[in-house]
């Protein structure tokens, strides 16, 4: 009787286990997601970027509501569109262990890097979107934009580019 019952809750355990598992879906972050990331994820994030062109810069701004600083923009489009999670500061970002990319090797997608605080610091980040331009939030008193980036400005203080997904 006793063996009877233990393998019946062996088998339950065991079938509770195997449907949970199922459908456990693990968070993605930017490491763990390379791996799964669908390359439309990619261009849905791009759409969603172009879709707040207009929305205020609002330093610490994390919403389209609040509007969104550089970084912040990043973070919520990444977050919102891909499910992946980025680090929340450009400086963080910069120094993350995501993938370093050379400005000829640029894909859509990638975050773009900027030094201009006269410290010679990265201080800013977009979105590359392809056709040498990037979508960003530029600063106070600014609103969510395209700039090229062979714009002199752009040019002279463009550092480098991670990418944070897979290359579509």
């Amino acid at each position: 009787m006793l063996r009877s019952i233990f393998c019946i809750c062996l088998v339950s355990l065991t079938f509770f286990i195997s449907s949970a598992s199922a459908n456990f879906q693990p968070r993605a972050t930017f490491g763990s997601s390379l791996q799964s990331l669908k390359p439309a994820s990619i261009d849905d994030v791009i759409d969603r970027a172009h879709e707040l062109l207009g929305t205020p810069y609002k330093w610490g701004g994390t919403s389209a509501e609040q509007g969104f600083d550089c970084s912040s923009f990043l973070v919520y489009l990444f977050k919102t569109q891909a499910n992946i999670q980025i680090p929340r500061t450009t400086t963080a970002m910069h120094r993350s262990s995501a993938a370093t990319i050379k400005r000829n090797a640029l894909k859509p997608g990638d975050a773009v890097f900027f030094k201009g605080n006269g410290r010679g610091q990265v201080s800013h980040v977009g979105l590359y979107i392809g056709q040498g331009k990037f979508i960003h939030s530029p600063r106070t008193g600014k609103t969510i934009r395209i700039d090229s980036l062979s714009n002199s400005y752009w040019n002279k203080h463009y550092t480098t580019a991670k990418r944070f997904h897979t290359a579509g």
